[in-house]
């Protein structure tokens, strides 16, 4: 019998670094210039058929620029379990600010066992400025992200890649911690046994 699963992921970062253009691009396979603002947060849904035996249904929340400034992040972030962390390559103050979401998110959400949720950093708007590579490498390592990209939503560069990721480790984790009767736990047979169906999703992926 086809098994679904539902994850609640975040999509986080500074105002105007191309989250709602990622969620467009990857939920529905368009791209336009001119995206409105988000107000405090949206939402869309995204389904994976990710092997022969279960069905994955990504719960995408487009968390508004600003929010971090604010008290409803945590509202927001309750039950996720991971997240997609954007800045804007051709502008380094939302590089700057990656680190201020990143401790926001591990301070208001964690999952069963403690640890942090898995987050992956989107390098966005590679199409215009390269990115480099070894200082985000180290970058990740140091701040606790299971993984970077450089994507462009323009281009739909890397972003079913990054996703694929930010789904293997929350996949991994829900694997060691099933509960019975858990309305979050997951029954991982269909995962175990078609590994070699999956990308491999390195620490700290490349472009």
């Amino acid at each position: 019998m086809q098994q679904e699963h539902l994850f609640k992921v975040l999509v986080i970062g500074d105002l105007g670094v191309g989250k709602t253009s990622i969620i467009k691009r990857y939920v529905h396979q368009i791209f336009s210039q001119h995206y409105r603002a988000t107000i405090g947060v949206d939402f869309a849904l995204k389904a994976l058929h990710w092997d022969n035996g279960s069905v994955i249904r990504l719960q995408l929340w487009d968390i508004a620029g600003q929010e971090r400034y604010g008290n409803m992040t945590r509202v927001y972030y309750r039950e996720a379990v991971g997240a997609l962390v954007v800045f804007d390559v051709t502008r380094a103050s939302t590089f700057d600010a990656v680190l201020k979401w990143k401790d926001d998110l591990d301070a208001k959400v964690t999952l069963n066992h403690g640890k942090p949720v898995p987050a992956v950093l989107l390098a966005n708007k590679a199409d215009q400025v390269s990115v480099q590579q070894p200082k985000l490498d180290s970058f990740c390592k140091e701040n606790g992200f299971v993984g970077w990209f450089e994507t462009s939503a323009k281009e739909n560069t890397n972003i079913e890649e990054a996703a694929r990721c930010l789904v293997q480790h929350i996949l991994a984790n829900e694997e060691s911690t099933v509960t019975d009767g858990d309305p979050g736990s997951l029954v991982l047979s269909a995962y175990s046994n078609n590994k070699k169906n999956h990308l491999s999703c390195k620490s700290c992926a490349k472009s």
